[in-house]
């Protein structure tokens, strides 16, 4: 297992309700020098601009930002999706986005992102989900274990809200169920 976490290249995250605080204290938690690009989807207000990549930058010093159509994803940064859109990882390791339907309710939707993610890097992935109020990023989470990534989802025990992990946690064999503390030291062991 730890071969495969040292084969990282991408790492996807998402969450729902209460996710914005465990982001909070995830993005900050990072080691100064972790190189490894990160994509977030967190549900957010499909009508309003989102400050999320504002305020995560506040707190780290890696790049975050919302990303460009076409843009090539890059190390020590931190891709926020946009408000609205479906953002998706094509073949080639880029960004693209897409406003097709709903997806889990949602756009942008975790299960796209995951999913496209885990089709482009494979083995290469590692997908976190936390806190959340539905389903979406279980499917996501399958995929990328049947892709051969590695999945971490916070302990429906100590999340805000359970039922995102722990509808993945029921289709799939998760290989870390961690609190948010756990999460971060297990992502920061990626940089060693």
């Amino acid at each position: 297992m730890n071969d495969k976490l040292n084969k990282c290249e991408l790492i996807v995250l998402g969450g729902s309700s209460g996710g914005i605080e465990a982001l909070l204290a995830i993005i900050p938690g990072l080691s100064p020098d972790f190189s490894i690009p990160i994509a977030i989807v967190m549900h957010q207000s499909r009508t309003s601009r989102s400050l999320l990549a504002l305020v995560l930058q506040s707190r780290t010093k890696l790049i975050v930002r919302e990303p460009e159509d076409k843009e090539e994803i890059l190390p020590k940064h931190i891709y926020v999706a946009p408000a609205d859109y479906h953002l998706m990882i094509e073949q080639d390791r880029t960004f693209s986005y897409t406003y097709s339907e709903l997806v889990n309710y949602s756009r942008p939707s975790i299960d796209v992102l995951f999913e496209s993610a885990a089709d482009a890097y494979g083995d290469k992935l590692l997908g976190v989900l936390i806190t959340g109020s539905n389903s979406d990023g279980a499917a996501g989470m399958k995929q990328i274990k049947e892709r051969g990534g590695i999945t971490i989802v916070e302990d429906p025990a100590t999340a805000n809200s359970p039922n995102m992990p722990a509808a993945a946690i029921k289709i799939t064999q998760i290989d870390f169920v961690l609190s948010i503390p756990e999460t971060i030291k297990k992502l920061n062991t990626l940089c060693k």
